[in-house]
């Protein structure tokens, strides 16, 4: 996009990044190419012809990008969480029930036909995709197909009949994620939905359906809070898909209690950064991690390895932790943390069986456990201790101090926190 300035002009790949100095705003179009001067902005179509297009004035001001007194903007981000799932939340809940209108005046037109779902995303949003597709076929009983955007667009699909096609982004700029949704347009789909965090972004106008998530701006490279948030909106379109398919209005009652109280159980967790600065000193040594985790704790462990990698350079993968003898195994031993979540559900023991395992081969372990889970510290297991939680909202509550325990790692090492090595916040380009 150009900015648009007063004896200035700009060019940048997201609005956020030029805020400080412009809050007027010139969207490309597909093929588009600019010739820009301090005084002059002229652009060209992709056949070369002039043309003109829209300034927008963009509702957001420099002041959201302010650090607030918090040392990165990382840790910010963290700690908004709270008020951006709020905010999400926001006109969303009614007595009990979600509203549907908050995914487009024609959404329960569009939700009426959806038999399943296809999801594509990239990166951190790939793996909220992941999260959404187990609670689709358990809470909903609908087919969820979940894939990289960048594998989806180059491959021949087969499709159910009457799937709804999902996009997300947090810039809703992400090039393979839009033209993975601009070959959905041309296929027989039910509807398009996209899930962004950014108003004024190409995904927001190509997509027939839309829910913002109302995150605010998210300045920091490694996503955390546009990833909680994406957790909450897919959450509401399982419910109102739920509706449909599985209906039991205690079903829908119960998880927009739960979704009510996720701001409240968010600041619980937070309490723990105090605790995980000072683990984490003892990680930043450390080159290499695995992190394991079961059902939908496997996407949070996958978002957690990231996180870690992103900011800290550590090379860290997760592994469905009952695959831990299929391979990864071999790996463990005493310079090989292994970082496990283990929330208090019916898999469990078997979770408890793979890291007696890793004990056994002098593998040093992090485990994010249930409070009421009869396990404790000792050594070589450090255990982290949350709050009890519902089974349907845990992936988004053991999400967060994994992000905390990867930023303090991260400061640990004196990595760029904000601004890691190679990343870019936008990816615009293959």
């Amino acid at each position: 996009m150009i900015g648009v300035g007063i004896g200035e002009h700009f060019i940048a790949s997201d609005v956020f990044a030029l805020l400080p100095v412009t809050q007027r705003f010139i969207i490309l179009q597909e093929g588009d190419f600019a010739e820009i001067s301090k005084d002059q902005i002229k652009i060209f179509n992709k056949d070369l012809k002039p043309v003109e297009r829209p300034i927008i004035t963009s509702s957001l001001s420099a002041e959201v990008a302010d650090k607030s007194g918090y040392r990165h903007y990382m840790l910010k981000e963290i700690f908004t969480q709270p008020r951006a799932v709020a905010d999400t939340l926001e006109g969303c809940l009614s007595e009990g029930h979600i509203v549907e209108q908050s995914f487009g005046m024609v959404a329960g037109e569009i939700f009426d036909k959806t038999r399943a779902v296809q999801i594509v995303a990239c990166g951190t949003s790939y793996h909220a995709g992941l999260i959404a597709g187990y609670w689709l076929e358990s809470i909903a009983g609908i087919p969820c197909r979940v894939e990289v955007a960048s594998e989806f667009r180059y491959r021949k699909t087969a499709r159910q009949t009457d799937t709804l096609f999902v996009a997300i982004s947090q810039s809703g700029e992400t090039a393979d994620t839009l033209a993975a949704l601009g070959l959905a347009k041309s296929l027989n789909y039910v509807g398009t939905l996209g899930i962004c965090n950014v108003p004024e972004s190409t995904l927001t106008r190509e997509a027939e359906l839309v829910f913002l998530t109302h995150a605010g701006p998210e300045i920091g490279v490694a996503s955390t809070k546009a990833f909680t948030t994406q957790l909450t909106a897919l959450l509401l379109l399982v419910t109102l898909l739920s509706r449909r398919t599985n209906p039991n209005p205690s079903t829908e009652q119960k998880i927009v209690g739960l979704l009510e109280s996720l701001p409240g159980r968010i600041n619980l967790v937070l309490e723990l950064n105090r605790q995980l600065e000072q683990i984490a000193q003892s990680f930043a040594g450390k080159h290499h991690a695995l992190y394991l985790g079961r059902g939908t704790m496997l996407p949070v462990a996958m978002e957690g390895a990231l996180k870690l990698k992103e900011i800290s350079y550590i090379h860290a993968e997760a592994y469905p932790a009952g695959e831990l003898k299929h391979g990864p195994l071999a790996l463990v031993d005493d310079d090989m943390p292994v970082i496990a979540i283990a929330p208090n559900n019916q898999l469990l023991e078997k979770l408890k069986s793979n890291l007696q395992e890793v004990r056994a081969r002098n593998g040093e372990l992090y485990v994010f456990a249930d409070a009421e889970v009869a396990m404790e510290s000792s050594e070589g297991i450090h255990v982290i201790p949350l709050v009890p939680v519902d089974d349907t909202i845990a992936p988004i509550i053991y999400t967060i101090p994994l992000q905390l325990f990867a930023y303090h790692v991260a400061v640990t090492k004196g990595a760029d926190v904000d601004q890691p090595r190679n990343l870019a916040k936008s990816v615009t380009v293959e």
